[in-house]
């Protein structure tokens, strides 16, 4: 057998920089040290395609090929490990992962090319695993496959063997020990300083890793530094509740702010998911110095509705939850995203739209509307007759109906998703929407809703062009009781020229008036409006508001929260 041994993942695009494989070869570095000069890691994205990935695992010449398997990634890699295991047969193959974790069974029953599952953490049983592989010279036979912490496998007089999902007993090795610094190479990098989680959410896998254990912070602080100095330009925590433990948390946040702008280049971008009904006073007072752009936040609400939190477990006070979302917003300082997960237990179409509405009136950057996905292993998932649901058998094992939301209500959801994607979370309608909403009388889930179904029915698709998506929206919202249609071109003007530094308007705003470069040719020559040189000026007549909008796309004035560049308007003469 060759004795090569390749770590791989396939991530969902180039910017992501997952850590997983550099976690594991920390781990052999740590605990199986004779092995790490014969370790590689190629990591590949979604976007490449299967020939290319192939090409390049066969130019290694493996001899144990090893995988960390996700939602996002498990059809690619079962597929490509089939070929791979076509053209190097010897080759043993062990995939890892949440996404293979609980389901191993099922996964080396359908496919015959898989010689190995590794459950649970793997930073120790993987370094055992493959002393006992290279002593063995391939796959291990349950005598010696048992002794490997959460190690499946094939018996070789028929049938499988496995255990419990491995937990880790001694330290996390650091995955920049293993070079994943050097690997991120201004991707968005993935670090974490605990594991485990105190919520037991029925929906979540997190909870089976156990309660949080807190990596040291001298470790922390210093691996922190080198990621941040990597080239990364975010770097996101994959702690599950970040403030889970308030004294952890504020010592990473006040390190971070001590240290911006300095040893931590300005720029650098941190994301963290947090729990936003505990968070502290303490926290808020550091969250409110943090520079501009610093910290992004994401907060999982899940619903708004308590009978459906009480039964999947998510103890949340949605009061306070409101509130502090509210404190956060008004900071002006970070990037806030909220979550919401259509298809819960107890939640119908109605208790939904009342969710919707009250976490889109938080006034969040990103109001993600998701919708339940059964994660093997998860409780939702294990306890059919508790959390009743029909749902895909293929990944990403989406809610289709449940007892209390119809597979057609579900359906007008992801038309409501549809719009708000385009609108909202991209940034690049918010004005539109928010004249809008305050005179048509529709609520914001109706809005959304009826846009995203006329969408649908006038069969628009995910890749329409943006000109002709405004147009689109700029139709259907003529047709609105109260919109003033100078006012609304006004707003989708305005939204234009802020996201859009090519200063171009489409079509369906476009308005001949020698004016407009008569007053741009003004506004160049006062010094208080000179365009700024190296810089591109974007400018339109507003004609309800009866202004000159303009804005120049100078980099430095980029909004870092909102991704939008200043606008500046000017009366005009009567």
């Amino acid at each position: 057998m060759n004795p090569t041994i390749l770590l791989s993942v396939i991530n969902a695009k180039y910017v992501h920089a997952a850590s997983a494989p550099w976690c594991l070869a920390a781990g052999v570095k740590a605990y199986a040290p004779e092995l790490y000069e014969q370790l590689a890691i190629r990591d590949f994205n979604g976007k490449q395609s299967q020939e290319e990935m192939l090409s390049r695992i066969l130019e290694e010449k493996p001899g144990i090929l090893g995988f960390s398997c996700y939602l996002w990634n498990i059809k690619a890699t079962l597929a490509l490990c089939a070929e791979v295991k076509k053209a190097l047969p010897d080759l043993v193959i062990i995939l890892g992962g949440p996404e293979v974790s609980y389901c191993a069974d099922k996964v080396l029953s359908e496919n015959p090319g898989i010689d190995h599952i590794l459950s649970g953490e793997g930073e120790e049983s993987f370094p055992a695993f493959l002393r006992a592989c290279v002593q063995a010279g391939g796959p291990l036979d349950a005598d010696v496959g048992v002794t490997v912490p959460g190690l499946w496998g094939r018996r070789a007089s028929g049938g499988l063997y496995g255990a419990e999902p491995a937990v880790l007993t001694g330290e996390v090795p650091s995955p920049l020990t293993a070079g994943y610094s050097e690997a991120v190479k201004g991707r968005m990098a993935y670090f974490e300083t605990s594991r485990g989680c105190p919520y037991s959410c029925a929906f979540c896998l997190s909870g089976r890793c156990g309660m949080p254990r807190y990596f040291a912070l001298e470790g922390v602080f210093e691996d922190l530094l080198t990621l941040a100095n990597s080239g990364a330009r975010t770097i996101k925590f994959v702690d599950r509740t970040f403030n889970a433990k308030a004294a952890h948390a504020n010592a990473i946040l006040r390190f971070i702010l001590d240290h911006y702008g300095k040893e931590i280049p300005e720029g650098t971008c941190f994301h963290f998911e947090v729990a936003g009904d505990i968070l502290r006073e303490e926290t808020f007072a550091i969250l409110e110095q943090m520079p501009k752009g610093a910290v992004q936040l994401e907060i999982g609400m899940q619903s708004f509705c308590e009978k459906t939190l009480a039964y999947i477990g998510r103890k949340t006070n949605t009061k306070k939850l409101q509130e502090n979302i509210r404190r956060l917003t008004a900071m002006k300082n970070m990037h806030i995203h909220i979550d919401l997960i259509a298809g819960l237990p107890y939640e119908d179409l109605e208790t939904f739209k009342d969710s919707f509405n009250i976490g889109y009136d938080l006034g969040s950057h990103m109001l993600q509307l998701g919708f339940l996905k059964l994660l093997y292993g998860s409780p939702m998932r294990t306890e059919p007759e508790k959390y009743p649901c029909e749902f895909s058998q293929d990944p990403p094992y989406e809610v289709i109906s449940t007892p209390w939301i119809t597979e057609e209500e579900l359906e007008i959801l992801r038309c409501t998703e549809d719009a708000l994607e385009r609108l909202c979370n991209s940034g690049r309608f918010l004005l539109t929407v928010e004249y809008v909403l305050s005179v048509c009388g529709k609520t914001p889930f109706d809005f959304y809703t009826d846009l995203g179904l006329a969408a649908k029915e006038q069969g628009i698709s995910w890749d329409i062009s943006l000109d002709d998506y405004t147009a689109f929206v700029k139709r259907y919202c003529e047709t609105l009781t109260g919109v003033d249609p100078e006012l609304l071109r006004d707003n989708l003007v305005r939204d234009r020229l802020a996201v859009n530094q090519s200063g171009s308007l489409p079509a369906c705003l476009i308005r001949e008036d020698p004016e407009l470069a008569h007053l741009l040719k003004y506004l160049a020559a006062q010094p208080e409006t000179a365009r700024p040189k190296a810089s591109r000026r974007g400018g339109a007549l507003l004609y309800g508001a009866k202004t000159l909008c303009f804005t120049d796309y100078v980099p430095e004035n980029k909004d870092p929260v909102t991704g939008r560049w200043p606008l500046r308007e000017i009366p005009l003469k009567k």
